[in-house]
């Protein structure tokens, strides 16, 4: 539900518009000044970031957007085609070997920007991680406690069905068994992402200055993009053995 749901974005359209009407416009022979322009408006951001993080690009910056979590696809999707094609090889035949190499890391900076944002929960994940609130360490890896009893059946019937593969034993009942096991996980899942679709709806409504909330968003994102990593990672197993 939350890739269907997670796809508004009310963007300004003309943050950029001047730049992108001047690069256009632009003789053949000034090509390469604007094109700099170009690459300061949209790739060298001065956004904070986190402290890991603190060099690199902004992906929300590079198409013009605040760092927010709902994003109109077709908005995106047309920012994208516009800037691929202004970084294209063919818009580089008489430059120099240094600005083909530029236009080629920026091109290639774009596509990891646009693969991420139009994914609604790498999004998330990419958010917290410039914003250094993405904390996966050992509490990725715990079973959420409503999902315990369930999580140690489970074990069991993988353990019983590896048990009964190797020994050629009666494998039906066993891969019915888990067959309903992988159904109640995927609707964990499903709820997870609407829990994380209501958070994502609370950072973007959050006021820009305040520290507090937003930093009790950002923990509840994290909370739950490692819950939904721990209950994939079940589902992705139970899938495994059902081959």
């Amino acid at each position: 539900m939350l890739f269907s749901l997670l796809t508004w974005f009310q963007a300004g359209g003309d943050e950029h518009a001047e730049s992108d009407k001047w690069l256009a416009a632009a003789p053949a022979s000034h090509f390469f000044c604007a094109f700099w322009g170009f690459l300061k408006e949209h790739f060298m951001s001065t956004a904070p970031t986190s402290k890991t993080q603190s060099k690199t690009v902004d992906y929300f910056a590079i198409f013009g957007l605040p760092r927010k979590l709902w994003i109109e696809m077709s908005t995106l999707e047309q920012k994208f085609l516009q800037m691929s094609w202004k970084l294209h090889p063919d818009n580089f035949v008489n430059a120099s070997e240094q600005e083909r190499e530029l236009s080629l890391q920026r091109s290639s900076e774009l596509n990891d920007a646009y693969r991420v944002l139009r994914h609604p929960v790498a999004r998330v994940e990419y958010l917290l991680g410039i914003e250094g609130a993405r904390k996966e360490g050992e509490h990725k890896q715990q079973a959420p406690p409503e999902l315990l009893e369930e999580v140690f059946e489970l074990n069991e019937s993988l353990d019983e069905l590896r048990e009964a593969k190797a020994s050629g034993g009666d494998l039906a009942a066993l891969k019915s068994r888990l067959e309903s096991a992988e159904k109640s996980f995927q609707q964990s899942l499903g709820e997870v992402d609407v829990q994380l679709q209501a958070a994502a709806g609370e950072w973007d409504a959050a006021p820009q200055g305040d520290v507090a909330t937003r930093k009790q968003i950002m923990a509840k994102l994290n909370d739950l993009l490692n819950r939904r990593s721990y209950i994939r990672n079940l589902v992705t197993n139970v899938q495994k053995e059902l081959l």
